[in-house]
């Protein structure tokens, strides 16, 4: 654990989209909220509307208050409190569209996130082989979280530019030789801010993988952590977090470097541009072309135009990051399976008949794991898998689960051509137990009946209470309901492994297939084990990889593996009297193993005597 990364990761599955092709995606996560949309941007509009009479009015008071009129004084307090009326009904309409806008986008990235979980949800289990989780939680919650408040800018940004045409249309009646200065520098702002495109959306793009090496970074240490602590590597796993830090530090660094470009560049321009229309409106005014009211408008509008320009320009760098954002978003949910399906015709209640015809298999572009592998295992039949390590018997498991596709040949369950059935009536007739028995938090009771949630308390402890009289309960501090936390911590092994094949137990598969844990356990423990893969096996089709020789001896028929060739196959008895590869395995582990199970039996009955 914790491998030292040379730089920023780019994933497999990563592909390049048009602006286009995002635009196209994102509007058909608007769609269904168009109604709530239509509101938002008419709200947008009536809050520009305002902002742009504020400024008008304000000219209408200067002109008030430098004429001669008698009646100067009411026109000026009826400005004063339309001004205020004016505030107050901005605030509201601001109010409504924030509270509107957090709803609108709240439902768009909430389908976002759920089309994202169904796709990793959906993927094979190569698919977590090639890609680090870390990495794709980012792609889940960070990259929807930086296309949420990209969103939210951009209704704030159109609310300005909305303000910027109202009142440049308003500028027109007054004098269109200012106005038309004025709109020149409208171009300019936008050729700044679309000269950095390319750049802005490189430098996000890296930025998001940056925070994807970080967050593998954090899962990767906070999962090892028992394995860095035993082997005492916390200050090497704090180390290379500082390094994938500082890189992610470096990476933000010279996205900021963008805007500092930006922002002085318009800004320069901005203070050009209002000292030609200073010059020019006081001229005007000197002339008596516009009264000191327009050239006070003229003024106060070169604030409100450039300040939408200079937000434009550093939106653009965050636009580009929304749509680098959704790029990585989309990627994950098109990313192609690796396991194709033919047809989905739903699973008939199995019998438990498999057949491999002719497979081939390998992992990638890696070595060749099976070739032409041929195998039948008949309904009800035990078969145990025994062989070295990258004999391939795992392999035959994960072609069985549908975990991995096969490059050639036909896998028949019950006849049926494994590539035509739906996957998910498919599986759950299927009983998995990995090596590693896997718990998630909660109680006992409540991981029992995980496969089979309309289970009662009463009916999991008939079920718990199957295994070996439910003995292994009393050693359970609050019994079904101890809570067994963060991936069963809280239990020994052999109580984890307990729980899980009461599981399957409650599952009542169709279909059992086991990688035999070798983690050690007590005899009384391994005792239970065994009753309760008896009562599994018993008339289901069980396929075992076996580690235990109590496992191997019960099985129907024993596979001997080799370099994903079946070498050996028949009973124990049959194969240890033929003195070949499985008496061989047997002298040098099987044996040994009962060895040591006897003694430490010996030692029990002497301890106990």
């Amino acid at each position: 654990m914790g491998i030292m990364r040379a730089g920023l990761t780019a994933e497999a599955y990563d592909r390049g989209y048009t602006n286009r092709e995002l635009f196209r995606r994102i509007a058909a996560y608007f769609r269904p909220q168009s109604r709530r949309l239509f509101t938002v941007m008419a709200l947008v509009s009536l809050l520009s509307l305002s902002g742009a009479l504020l400024p008008v009015l304000m000219a209408q008071g200067v002109n008030a208050v430098t004429s001669a009129a008698a009646n100067r004084d009411a026109v000026a307090a009826a400005l004063v409190l339309l001004v205020i009326v004016i505030g107050v009904a901005n605030w509201a309409i601001n109010w409504a569209r924030r509270i509107l806008t957090a709803r609108l986008l709240g439902d768009v990235v909430l389908a976002m996130r759920i089309d994202a979980f169904r796709a990793v949800m959906n993927h094979d289990m190569s698919f977590f082989d090639r890609n680090q989780s870390g990495r794709i939680v980012s792609r889940i919650t960070t990259d929807t979280d930086e296309f949420s408040r990209v969103a939210v800018l951009v209704t704030e940004v159109g609310s300005q530019l909305l303000l910027v045409v109202i009142l440049l249309a308003y500028l027109f009646t007054i004098n269109w030789q200012l106005t038309l200065l004025l709109a020149l520098l409208a171009p300019v702002a936008i050729v700044v801010a679309t000269s950095f495109q390319r750049w802005a959306r490189r430098a996000t793009r890296t930025s998001q993988q940056a925070v994807a090496d970080v967050n593998a970074s954090i899962q990767e240490a906070v999962t090892g952590i028992r394995v860095a602590k035993n082997f005492r590597r916390e200050q090497g796993i704090y180390d290379e977090f500082l390094a994938v830090n500082a890189r992610s530090y470096d990476v933000h660094v010279k996205r900021g470097f963008v805007l500092a470009l930006i922002f002085p560049t318009l800004q320069l321009f901005a203070g050009l541009g209002t000292a030609a229309l200073l010059f020019a409106g006081g001229y005007y005014t000197y002339l008596g072309a516009i009264s000191a009211g327009a050239w006070f408008l003229f003024m106060n509008s070169v604030g409100l135009f450039w300040f939408p320009m200079i937000n434009l320009s550093a939106f653009w760098s965050q636009f580009q990051g929304a749509l680098s954002a959704t790029e990585r978003i989309f990627a994950l949910i098109d990313a192609e399976p690796a396991v194709i399906q033919n047809g989905q015709e739903p699973a008939p209640p199995l019998r438990g008949d498999i057949r491999f015809e002719h497979v081939a298999f390998r992992y990638g572009d890696k070595e060749q794991v099976l070739a032409d592998f041929s195998l039948h295992i008949r309904p009800g039949e035990s078969v145990a898998l025994v062989g070295h390590t990258g004999a391939g018997k795992s392999s035959i498991i994960k072609l069985v689960t549908r975990f991995y596709e096969f490059q050639a040949g036909r896998l028949l369950i019950d006849g049926l051509d494994i590539r035509s059935l739906d996957l998910r009536s498919y599986r759950r007739q299927l009983g998995i137990v990995s090596q590693t028995p896997f718990l998630f938090a909660g109680t006992v009771a409540d991981n029992i009946r995980y496969a089979t949630p309309h289970l009662d308390t009463r009916a999991v402890e008939q079920i718990a209470r199957q295994i070996g009289g439910g003995e292994w309960l009393e050693t359970l501090p609050d019994g079904l309901q101890t809570d067994v936390g963060e991936r069963g911590a809280r239990l020994s092994m052999g109580q984890r492994q307990l729980v899980v094949l009461a599981r399957m137990l409650a599952q009542n598969p169709a279909i059992f297939i086991l990688d035999e844990a070798t983690a050690s356990v007590d005899p009384f423990t391994e005792s239970q084990i065994q009753a309760a893969l008896r009562l599994i096996l018993k008339q289901r089709t069980s396929i075992v990889i076996a580690h235990r020789l109590s496992t191997v001896r019960a099985a129907d028929r024993i596979l001997v593996l080799r370099k994903g060739c079946i070498i050996e196959e028949g009973s124990h008895a049959d194969l240890l009297a033929r003195g070949g590869h499985y008496a061989d395995l047997y002298e040098t582990y099987f044996r040994h193993q009962s060895l040591e199970y006897m003694e430490e039996r010996r030692r029990n009955v002497t301890i106990a005597a």
